[in-house]
């Protein structure tokens, strides 16, 4: 947990509220039939900036600079079809790559840099690799193999317009909803 007046966020985009219900009932599904629960901290998400520490004193310098940063995004879809994973833990909706959401993600990270001074130093070698997570880390090995077993051949589409994304924060639980920032 963060020291006292530091708090935990990150931010995402989230599905439309009938979409989220869908892939909120394979989180449960997974918590129910293989005990992974982790993925029931947050909201079904797409993550464009993994979780970073910011002073809760602050927070408005926080809020109105995403504020200016949405205001120069426009709108376009997002497809999720079937599932994913990184083996042996992690079980996901993936996501189609497109040009906006991966232009979306790399003008963020920049902004939020030279803006925020927001770094995600252990992540600068990764690519970005959109997904939804439905099954965390928590899942054992040997329960990821019987998860993947069943989802690995399951089909699952939706689309959605994005025309927001959100700051979630932690509240020593669970990730919330803090603010929506549309474009």
């Amino acid at each position: 947990m963060p020291p006292p007046g530091i708090a935990l966020y990150f931010i995402a985009l989230l599905p439309p509220p009938e979409i989220q219900e869908q892939l909120q009932s394979f989180k449960e599904h997974f918590y129910t039939a293989y005990q992974s629960k982790g993925a029931l901290n947050s909201p079904p998400h797409i993550t464009l900036h993994m979780p970073f520490q910011w002073k809760e004193a602050k927070e408005n310098k926080l809020v109105e600079s995403l504020k200016r940063f949405a205001k120069g995004n426009t709108s376009f879809e997002v497809q999720l079809q079937d599932f994913g994973c990184f083996a042996p833990r992690v079980i996901f909706s993936q996501v189609n790559e497109s040009e906006p959401l991966r232009v979306l993600q790399q003008q963020l990270h920049r902004f939020v840099k030279i803006e925020l001074n927001l770094f995600n130093a252990q992540y600068r070698d990764q690519r970005f690799h959109p997904h939804i997570t439905l099954a965390f880390r928590d899942l054992k090995k040997d329960r990821f193999a019987l998860a993947w077993q069943e989802f690995s051949e399951r089909k699952y589409e939706a689309d959605f317009k994005v025309n927001s994304f959100t700051l979630l924060k932690h509240n020593g639980k669970i990730w919330n909803s803090y603010t929506n920032f549309d474009f």
